[in-house]
């Protein structure tokens, strides 16, 4: 996917050099090949799992959930939330979809005060 017109390969290798991990000491860390990390780097392959795209991510001190939807994954967590709550779960996310970002943080601590009214 694209950010500010860069890869996330592109911006991957910035904010690692940024941050000044060699890709052999970077795709250690992660756990995976340093020639798979080139590739991905490179963009000739897709970004890895949403659970090493999240090690990345606390690694170069980004926000983990940006940088997951940015690699095409979805968090590992989310598929069980919605099995728990199979209907309403996607029409709350259906209904959510075109907020602003101040509504969806309205909304986000309405539903934490709701969570624990209920304890």
């Amino acid at each position: 996917m694209r950010h500010n017109r860069r890869t996330f390969g592109e911006l991957l290798r910035e904010k690692r050099i940024d941050k000044k991990f060699s890709l052999r000491k970077f795709a250690a860390l992660v756990g995976v090949s340093p020639t798979y990390l080139s590739q991905v780097e490179q963009g000739n392959v897709q970004p890895p799992t949403a659970d090493r795209v999240k090690r990345m991510a606390e690694l170069l001190g980004e926000n983990p959930d940006e940088w997951i939807a940015l690699a095409g994954r979805v968090p590992e967590d989310l598929p069980a939330i919605i099995h728990e709550q199979p209907t309403e779960i996607p029409e709350l996310l259906r209904e959510a979809r075109g907020l602003t970002v101040e509504q969806l943080r309205k909304l986000r601590e309405q539903a934490r005060k709701l969570k624990e009214r209920g304890k």
